[in-house]
C-alpha cells in the first residue's frame, strides 16, 4: 500500500508525488503556498500602481494641454490662464498618485497579513478606532487639509495672486494643504490655515479692472470733461508701455458719485492679471493733466466747498 502524505492539498500531493517525502510536502504546503500568494499580490499591486500612475499621468496632461477654446476671451482668460491649468493639473495629479499609491499599497498589505495567517480584523478594528479618536481630536486638522485639497482642486488661487482672505489680504507666498502663507503690502507674513477660510477675493484670476475716479468741480462741463478724459485714456492705453497690459477697450462709464465739495467721474479698461493698479495710477496721471490742460474746474474743499455750491444755487 504507498504511503500518503500527512496533508492534503493539490500542492502538498503534488510534492509528495515528486519527492516521496512528506515533510516536504508539509513544508510546501505551508511555506511555498502562501509565498506564491504573497509574490502575485505584490506583483499585481505593483502592476496596479504603475497604470493607475499611468492613466492619471495621461489624464493631468491631456487637461493642461487641451480643452482650452481657440481664441480666449479676454474677460475670462488671461495670458497665464494655460500656465495656470498646466499649473493646476500637476498639483491635482501629483495628489492623486498620492492617494493610489496609499490605497494600493494599503490594501496589498492588508492581503499579505492575511496570507501570513495574522487575524487582520483586530488590527483593522484597532486601526478603526484609533483612527476614530484622532479624526475627533484633529478634526480641525482634517477640516483644514480638506479645505486645502479642494482649493487646489478648483484653483481658488495660486502662488502669486493677490487675494483678500477675509483674515488677512496680499501676495501669496505659498499654497499648502493646511496652511496658505500671504504677504500684505506692509511686508507682513500671514499664516492662514485653509480651513478658516470662508471667502476668496482673488484680485489676480484671468484678468483685472482698472477703475479711475477723477473728481472735478460742480462748475465743470460733465460730458465735456468726461469727452477729455475718454480720449486722454485712450491715447494712454494704447502707447507703450500700457498697451502691452491691455485687454479691452476704455469704457466711459459717467458720472459715479455726487459729494458736497466734487462729482466724481468713472472709467474703466480691461487689464491682464495684476497689471490693473499700475495701469489705474497712469492712467489717473494722464487725465488728471489732461483735464489740467483743458481748464476743467477742479473740486472745492471744506467750506470753499459749501461757499461754491451756494453760490451756483444762488445764480
Amino acid at each position: 500500500m504507498a504511503s500518503r502524505p500527512s496533508c492534503t492539498g493539490f500542492r502538498c500531493q503534488r510534492i509528495y508525488h515528486l519527492t516521496h517525502t512528506d515533510w516536504l510536502s508539509r513544508l510546501g504546503q505551508n511555506v511555498l503556498a502562501p509565498l506564491i500568494a504573497i509574490v502575485a499580490i505584490l506583483t499585481v499591486a505593483v502592476l496596479l500602481r504603475w497604470l493607475a500612475h499611468r492613466l492619471i499621468s495621461r489624464l493631468t496632461t491631456g487637461v493642461a494641454a487641451g480643452g482650452m477654446p481657440k481664441i480666449p476671451h479676454p474677460r475670462r482668460l488671461g495670458p497665464t490662464s494655460f500656465e495656470r491649468r498646466a499649473q493646476r493639473a500637476r498639483t491635482v495629479g501629483s495628489l492623486l498618485r498620492s492617494v493610489s499609491t496609499f490605497v494600493v499599497h494599503g490594501t496589498a498589505f492588508v492581503l499579505v497579513l492575511g496570507k501570513l495567517g495574522i487575524d487582520v480584523a483586530p488590527i483593522l478594528a484597532s486601526a478603526g478606532v484609533v483612527g476614530v479618536a484622532v479624526g475627533f481630536g484633529a478634526q480641525n486638522l482634517v477640516k483644514d487639509f480638506l479645505s486645502g485639497i479642494f482649493m487646489m482642486l478648483e484653483d481658488q488661487y495660486g502662488v502669486g495672486d493677490v487675494v483678500d482672505l477675509g483674515a488677512a489680504s496680499g501676495t501669496v507666498e505659498m499654497v499648502g494643504l493646511r496652511v496658505t502663507t500671504v504677504r500684505d503690502i506692509d511686508g507682513t507674513a500671514w499664516y492662514v490655515r485653509n480651513g478658516t477660510i470662508t471667502a476668496v477675493g482673488n484680485s489676480t484670476q484671468h484678468y483685472g479692472v482698472a477703475v479711475v475716479d477723477i473728481p472735478i468741480g460742480y462748475s465743470a462741463d460733465v460730458e465735456h470733461a468726461l469727452e477729455i478724459a475718454g480720449e486722454a485714456a485712450r491715447q494712454a492705453v494704447a502707447e507703450p508701455p500700457l498697451a502691452d497690459d491691455i485687454l479691452g477697450e476704455v469704457d466711459i462709464l459717467g458720472t459715479q458719485n455726487l459729494t458736497q465739495a466734487a462729482i466724481t467721474i468713472r472709467l474703466t479698461v480691461t487689464t491682464k492679471p495684476g497689471k490693473q493698479w499700475a495701469v489705474r495710477r497712469a492712467l489717473t496721471a494722464d487725465v488728471k493733466t489732461a483735464l489740467d490742460d483743458a481748464v476743467i474746474a477742479a473740486p472745492l474743499a471744506g467750506l470753499a466747498g459749501l461757499a461754491g455750491l451756494a453760490t451756483i444755487a444762488r445764480s
